[in-house]
C-alpha cells in the first residue's frame, strides 16, 4: 500500500522508523516490582535506563480487550449507555470487554456483544488493533465489525447497568463533533466505520 504521505514528509517518517528499529531508547535495569494486584488490573514499577540516566516506569498490566462496532440491516450502529465510576459520569460507548482466559479475541467479542446488548451477529471481521494508553498500560484492543444481527435478551454482569440504543450515521458524527466524554475505542472504531469503503 502506498504511503498517504508524500515527498519529504514520507522520507522523514521512514527515517524515524529506521532509527527506532535499531535504537532501544529505554533498557531494563533489573526486575519489575508488583505494587498492586486487583481483579481487573495490576501495577508494577520497572527500573529502566534511559540513555545514561536511571529512571522508573509505572506500568498498568491489563489483559487484552475487544471492542465491537455492530451494524444492523438499516445501517444503524449498536451503542450502549453506562455509568463509568472513574470519571463519575454516564457515557455513550460501543460494546467492549476483556478477553477471558482460554478465549480467542473473536469469542470474547461475540460473548461481550451478547451479554451487554443481547445482539448476536452472523458476520464478524477483525478490522483494527490499537493500544488505548501505551504511555502506561499494556492493554491491546482488537476491534471487530459485526453485522447480520439478531436481537435477544441481554445478560449483563450483576454490577452492570447498561442501556442499548441504535444510532444512525448522523448521530455518530454529531457525538464525535461534540467531543463530550469520548473514549479511545469510540474515536478509533467510529472513525473507521464512517470512512470505510462501501459497496456502491
Amino acid at each position: 500500500m502506498d504511503s498517504p504521505l508524500k515527498g519529504a514528509g514520507a522520507r522523514r517518517v521512514e527515517c524515524v522508523e529506521a532509527i527506532a528499529s535499531i535504537r532501544q531508547m529505554e533498557k531494563p535495569n533489573g526486575p519489575g516490582i508488583e505494587v498492586f494486584a486487583g481483579r481487573a488490573v495490576s501495577v508494577r514499577v520497572d527500573p529502566v535506563i534511559v540513555g545514561d540516566r536511571q529512571a522508573t516506569r509505572e506500568v498498568v498490566e491489563r489483559v487484552a480487550a475487544v471492542g465491537i462496532i455492530a451494524e444492523d440491516s438499516d445501517g444503524h450502529i449498536v451503542v450502549i449507555f453506562q455509568y463509568r465510576w472513574p470519571i463519575q459520569r454516564w457515557c455513550w460507548e460501543l460494546p467492549a470487554g476483556k478477553i477471558d482466559p482460554g478465549e480467542s479475541a473473536l469469542e470474547a467479542a461475540q460473548r461481550e456483544l451478547a451479554e451487554e446488548t443481547g445482539y448476536h451477529a452472523e458476520y464478524w471481521e477483525s478490522v483494527l488493533e490499537f493500544y488505548p494508553s501505551p504511555g502506561y498500560s499494556t492493554e491491546r484492543m482488537t476491534v471487530f465489525y459485526a453485522r447480520e444481527l439478531t436481537a435477544t435478551t441481554p445478560e449483563p454482569e450483576e454490577d452492570e447497568d447498561i442501556q442499548t440504543v441504535l444510532w444512525d450515521r448522523a448521530q455518530l458524527e454529531q457525538h464525535l463533533r461534540r467531543n463530550d466524554g469520548l473514549n479511545a475505542l469510540w474515536v478509533v472504531a467510529v472513525q473507521w466505520w464512517l470512512n470505510r469503503p462501501r459497496n456502491p
